[in-house]
């Protein structure tokens, strides 16, 4: 069966105006709403890009309300539920994080929508979705690289109507963070132009609802035929010189479409206004673009640049732009760079757009590029494409007792791993110089890296990189928001707000693997681990001689993770730790193979376990197919989680070792990860060990291991030998 991936509904709020008329009033007059801070106080004004809305005092913060006021205007046209939402954000709760830290608020009750996954959960709550939920959190490239995941759920055929929201609200995290980069033009965004000095930092949320079709719906406004991603792995903040990953991500998108440049009738360019990123853009365009440039322009002049929210945003104002044959204007440009050799449009035009190219790239050097286009073509049918199980080439794990091996023989023992293995043992076969301004979590993600690297027989670096935590560098966050608070607002650390980033470690381990594939960093909580290893099914290459790299870690901090994360807060225990699996596709697999095989939503779903059971077979099945069960339960949610599993055992009859991972490795967000290569070295053993189940030595006899996580999401991954 072919499928085409249409857009049906569409949902804004923006600086420039909110909902379909308003913006296409915006792209018919190139109005600009850049103004001087009004959300909070600062004694350092700067030109923002404000929505014009302000919402109650309570602890909702503003990143999902603006979320939840697109997704319901996306949601208009199509009655009922989603299949999956995919949500692209950066700052989640921090404008009320910062304010709760400020009075040094100790309630963890109060920051319960801090987390950025939590801007999903609070939409699939009140959407009642059964999920998957995911979030994506590349920085500014978020919103279009969450728009290129949902259009491969529905290319899976793991969804057919699929909710894409981005959202990102101000704060002082990135108002005073982005000034201490100086990339901020104190005039207003300027891209393209001669005299342009930097970005405006603005809000705003938009949201698509993408639903699969053989024909063109009714309520079809566009098609998303094909989508790109790349990875610099070049610098943390600066672009390629040479714009070498910008033009990968855009051929790309033109080649997953099955077009050619000469089918572009418009590109919107990401254009912040910033000497480095305008310029590396231009020099992909001028080199894909060639032979003749089609129209252009950035609308961040007009609004400012709403981070995760862009790409989302931006796609919104294209679907409109082929709607209605507008080009939007290159706002704040007024003499164009001749050393840039383009042409941004300076003013609205009308003319026929059928197909456009929009671009975002974000920190990281995290690239991604979508066309969409009209629906009065032929479109681009794809054959559905089930996501086939992937070869483990090799895994390590990082506990609080160490590296793999003394983690492996502690838990074979029945010992437990849990606590914070010491920083300096961490990296102490890291070179120096790769660490030398990185604190604790980027440094654990780079030794599981280098661990993979020094301990896999046949390593093969990877081309993409799928990195699943839960909180993102605590450390950085938390340093930058102490030294902003203690000056008065004066002072704060560019390099610990470039750190914070939650994709700023896959970044890092980009970097010191050459891997220039898709860069994805998930955030789910409990479930980061599962959303990035589903990502990794759903956007691995294809290429059977390519490997891809699935990390998951979390930190412990001793001021936040208490806050933050229930389950540490409830247990009163520090540990943290992670997990890396180097994988591969292949046509045929051999030997060890591991497949994200569930991952819905709990709340609301009375038939959960049911669900889970039938997308593992049958209960014959199950327990011809496994011989062991490692089971999540997040300590903030035992309850529910013991039920739930009791529940699968009383289901299924599945009388064989039950592991309760948590128990032995503690409680962090990411523990799934580090379960994950335990479950993987047990199948390799063939054996539970008696320590571990309280009787005897059980042999698994050549039959897989399943994790199944708990709580909020029901989450399965099946490990086997094909």
């Amino acid at each position: 069966m072919k499928v085409r991936t249409f857009i049906t509904g569409i949902g804004m709020i923006t600086p420039v105006g909110t909902g379909y008329h308003e913006i296409q009033d915006f792209i018919r007059t190139g109005n600009q709403a850049i103004k001087p801070l009004r959300l909070f106080h600062s004694e350092t004004i700067l030109p923002t890009g404000e929505v014009n809305q302000f919402f109650p005092d309570d602890d909702i913060p503003r990143t999902h309300r603006l979320a939840m006021i697109a997704a319901t205007d996306a949601m208009k046209t199509s009655p009922g539920t989603v299949d999956a939402i995919v949500v692209a954000t950066s700052t989640g709760g921090m404008s009320v994080t910062e304010e709760l830290l400020r009075k040094n608020e100790q309630d963890p009750q109060k920051y319960r929508y801090h987390a950025a996954g939590s801007v999903a959960d609070y939409i699939a709550g009140q959407l009642r979705c059964f999920g998957p939920v995911i979030t994506i959190s590349t920085a500014c490239s978020s919103g279009t690289a969450a728009l290129k995941m949902a259009l491969e759920l529905i290319r899976s055929g793991r969804a057919k109507k699929v909710l894409v929201v981005g959202s990102d609200a101000l704060c002082r995290f990135t108002y005073f963070g982005f000034h201490s980069l100086q990339l901020i033009d104190p005039s207003g965004s300027r891209p393209f132009d001669l005299n342009r000095k930097g970005m405006t930092v603005s809000e705003g949320a938009a949201a698509l609802l993408l639903e699969a079709g053989e024909n063109v719906p009714e309520t079809a406004y566009a098609e998303i035929p094909g989508a790109g991603l790349s990875c610099d792995a070049y610098h943390p903040t600066a672009p390629h010189p040479e714009g070498e990953g910008a033009g990968n991500a855009m051929l790309q998108a033109i080649e997953d479409a099955s077009l050619s440049p000469s089918d572009i009738d418009y590109i919107n360019l990401h254009g912040t206004g910033t000497v480095d990123n305008d310029l590396s853009e231009a020099k992909a365009v001028n080199r894909i673009f060639a032979e003749k440039k089609p129209p252009m322009s950035s609308v961040k002049g007009a609004m400012g640049h709403p981070l995760a929210a862009a790409g989302l945003i931006e796609a919104v104002i294209c679907t409109i732009s082929i709607q209605q044959n507008l080009i939007p204007a290159n706002t704040g440009c007024t003499i164009p760079d001749p050393k840039l050799n383009l042409q941004p449009a300076l003013v609205p035009m009308e003319q026929p757009v059928n197909t456009v190219l929009s671009n975002s790239f974000g920190f990281g050097g995290n690239n991604a590029s979508v066309a969409i286009q009209s629906v009065k073509g032929n479109g681009n049918p794809v054959l559905l494409k089930k996501t086939a199980p992937l070869e483990v080439i090799g895994c390590e794990c990082i506990t609080g007792a160490g590296g793999t091996t003394s983690t492996l023989n502690r838990f074979l023992n029945g010992e437990n791993c849990d606590g914070v293995f010491p920083i300096a043992a961490l990296s102490e076969n890291l070179p120096p110089r790769l660490i030398r301004r990185l604190k604790r979590l980027p440094q654990m993600a780079l030794a599981l890296a280098g661990s993979l690297q020094k301990n896999t027989v046949s390593f093969q670096p990877p081309s993409s990189i799928f990195w699943g935590t839960g909180w993102g560098a605590l450390s950085e966050t938390y340093d930058f928001l102490t030294k902003l608070f203690e000056s008065n607002e004066k002072f704060c650390s560019p390099t610990d707000f470039i750190g914070s980033v939650h994709n700023a470690a896959a970044g890092q381990v980009a970097m010191y693997l050459k891997s220039k594939g898709a860069n994805i960093t998930t955030t789910g909580g409990d479930y980061s681990f599962e959303q990035a290893l589903l990502s990794a099914g759903l956007l691995h290459p294809g290429n059977t001689n390519e490997t891809v790299l699935v990390l998951g870690a979390d930190e412990y901090h001793a001021e936040l993770s208490g806050l933050f994360d229930g389950s540490v807060f409830k247990t009163n225990k520090n540990s943290d730790g992670g997990g890396a699996l180097l994988l591969k596709r292949s046509d045929a697999p051999k030997g060890l193979c591991i497949s994200s095989c569930f991952y819905e939503r709990a709340e609301h779903h009375p038939d959960i376990i049911q669900a889970l059971i039938r997308s593992l077979g049958n209960p014959e099945q199950i327990n011809q197919k496994f011989g062991a069960l490692l089971v999540g339960i997040p300590a903030a949610l035992r309850e529910c989680g013991e039920k739930q599993v009791r529940e699968f055992l009383k289901q299924t009859r599945f009388d064989k070792p039950v592991i309760d991972y948590r128990k032995y490795i503690g409680e962090y967000a990411s523990a799934s990860a580090a379960a994950t290569v335990l479950g993987i070295k047990l199948l390799q053993l063939n054996q539970v060990p008696a320590r571990l189940t309280g009787e005897r030595d059980i042999d698994l006899d050549g039959k897989g291991v399943l994790l199944i996580g708990t709580g909020t999401y029901v989450t399965a991954i099946e490990i086997f030998q094909s």
